[in-house]
C-alpha cells in the first residue's frame, strides 16, 4: 500500500504541512467515483512544487499523497463541520467545490466505511503532525506549523466574487501569538502586487485548530493562497512558472518570517539557515 505521507524533517522549530496536496485514489475507490471526482478537481495543486525553496531554509516538509477524496485530513474525524452555518464539504467528501457528485448512484460510503478510511488514511497522518510538532517542542522550546493550502480564486459555493491572493487564518486569534502573527501580515504586506486578508472567508481548518496550542508553546498559521498566483485554474491546472515567479518571493519571506520568530523564541539548540 501507497505510504499516507512523504516527510523530510527539518532542522529549525518549524513545520510546513500540506494535507490537500495529494492525488492518489485507492483501487477500490476509483470505480466507485463519477468521471468529474476521478479528475480530483478539489486538490490544492502543485503547492510542493511552489515551496520547494522550504527545506533549504530548515523547514520540515509534510504532505499527503492521497486525494481528499478518500479522506480529508483537514476535517474533524467526528464529522463535526468546518464553519457552522456555512456550506461544508464532508469527512469523506460527496460533492466536489462545483457541487458535482463525488459518488455514482448507491456507491457513497456508510459510516462504517468512513470509519475504516480515518483508520488507515486520516490517522497515520495526524499522529505524524502531532508527533513531529511535540518533538520539535521539546527539541527547542517551540513549534511552529504552517499549514498550505490553495484553492480557485472564484468558487461561488464557498465565496461571493474573487477571494483575495493570501488568506491567513489563526483560529480567529486564537491558535497563535500575536507577535507571530504580526510578522506574517508585515511579510505579506511588503507584496505590493497580491493582496492579503487575516481571518477573512479561511479563518483555519481543522488542523490549524486543533494543533495550534500557544499555551503549550505550539504555533499553528494556516494559509489558504489564491490558485490564480502561481497555476491555470482550469484542467490540466498547469503549473505557471511565470506566475509562480511573481508570488514566491513574498512566500519565501513568509517563511524566514516563521524562522526568524521560531529561533527568537525557542529555549533549545540553535542552528542560523538563514
Amino acid at each position: 500500500m501507497m505510504d499516507n505521507f512523504r516527510f523530510q524533517p527539518g532542522e529549525t522549530p518549524v513545520l510546513l504541512s500540506i494535507p490537500h496536496v495529494g492525488t492518489a485514489l485507492p483501487d477500490d475507490l476509483k470505480p466507485r467515483l463519477t468521471d468529474a471526482a476521478l479528475a480530483v478537481p478539489d486538490t490544492d495543486w502543485n503547492l510542493d512544487r511552489l515551496y520547494h525553496f522550504a527545506p533549504a531554509l530548515g523547514v520540515g516538509f509534510l504532505k499527503a499523497t492521497w486525494s481528499r477524496y478518500a479522506v480529508d485530513l483537514n476535517r474533524d474525524p467526528a464529522g463535526a463541520a468546518l464553519y457552522a452555518g456555512a456550506d461544508n464539504t464532508e469527512l469523506c467528501p460527496l460533492s466536489t467545490f462545483d457541487r458535482e457528485p463525488v459518488y455514482r448512484p448507491g456507491q457513497e460510503p456508510d459510516a462504517d466505511e468512513v470509519q475504516r478510511r480515518i483508520d488507515a488514511y486520516w490517522r497515520p497522518y495526524h499522529e505524524k503532525l502531532e508527533a513531529e510538532l511535540q518533538a520539535m517542542r521539546d527539541r527547542f522550546g517551540v513549534a511552529v506549523l504552517f499549514d498550505a493550502h490553495s484553492i480557485r480564486s472564484r468558487v461561488p459555493r464557498f465565496f461571493k466574487g474573487r477571494l483575495p491572493d493570501f488568506n491567513m487564518g489563526t483560529g480567529g486569534g486564537v491558535t497563535a501569538s500575536p507577535s507571530l502573527v504580526h510578522r506574517v501580515m508585515t511579510a505579506l504586506g511588503a507584496d505590493e502586487k497580491h493582496s492579503a486578508v487575516l481571518n477573512g472567508r479561511f479563518t483555519g481548518g481543522y488542523i490549524t485548530r486543533t494543533y495550534g496550542r500557544p499555551d503549550q508553546n505550539i504555533h499553528a498559521i494556516q494559509l489558504e493562497l489564491s490558485q490564480i498566483t502561481y497555476m491555470d485554474e482550469e484542467a490540466p491546472f498547469r503549473f505557471r512558472d511565470d506566475r509562480a515567479d511573481v508570488v514566491r518571493p513574498t512566500l519565501h519571506r513568509l517563511i524566514t518570517a516563521l524562522v526568524e520568530w521560531a529561533w527568537k523564541n525557542a529555549e533549545g539548540p540553535r542552528r542560523s539557515f538563514l
